[in-house]
């Protein structure tokens, strides 16, 4: 029987450490593997930056009409307040950064902008290249016993020149 993490008794301790680790200097928050929020280390972020900003085939192939016009907004505006499946699918591919925020109506929605601005775009070490990044990202996945076949760049696509 497959219940939420939110049944847990300690569901509400464990949202609040969560909230604190994404507002830490130190944490990149995305949705890396298998679409679920993933919190990586500042060592990781020169690895990450370089897949998601490399703009590869992967990213882009399949995304519906909603999430490609979303796209052009983010690109044209600079930032851009969305919610739904459409904004999902641009994190999942890693095309977006994002925060989520709380409405005045009391809504959660996310506030969408590129990786290259604001907190993304800070110096994070030497540039790698995507294909260094990925490897090194796959490693990370592996140490951790985890599955590569949930990174991004597997579920929509393999690159070219990936293993």
């Amino acid at each position: 029987m497959t219940t939420s993490w939110w049944d847990h008794p300690k569901a509400h301790e464990i949202f609040r450490c969560l909230a604190r680790l994404g507002e830490d200097s130190d944490v990149l928050v995305s949705r890396l593997i298998g679409g679920k929020v993933t919190y990586l280390e500042r060592r990781l972020w020169p690895a990450f930056l370089a897949v998601a900003t490399s703009n590869e085939p992967w990213q882009k192939r399949g995304l519906s009409e909603d999430a490609r016009r979303l796209l052009r907004a983010v690109l044209r505006i600079g930032v851009q307040q969305a919610k739904g499946s459409a904004a999902r699918e641009l994190q999942e591919r890693l095309l977006v950064r994002s925060e989520e925020i709380h409405t005045e109506a009391g809504r959660h929605e996310l506030v969408l902008q590129m990786w290259e601005s604001g907190s993304g775009a800070r110096a994070v070490g030497p540039q790698l290249s995507p294909a260094v990044g990925r490897e090194q990202l796959e490693r990370v996945v592996r140490s951790i016993e985890g599955n590569t076949a949930l990174l991004p760049w597997y579920r929509f696509g393999k690159p070219k020149g990936g293993r």
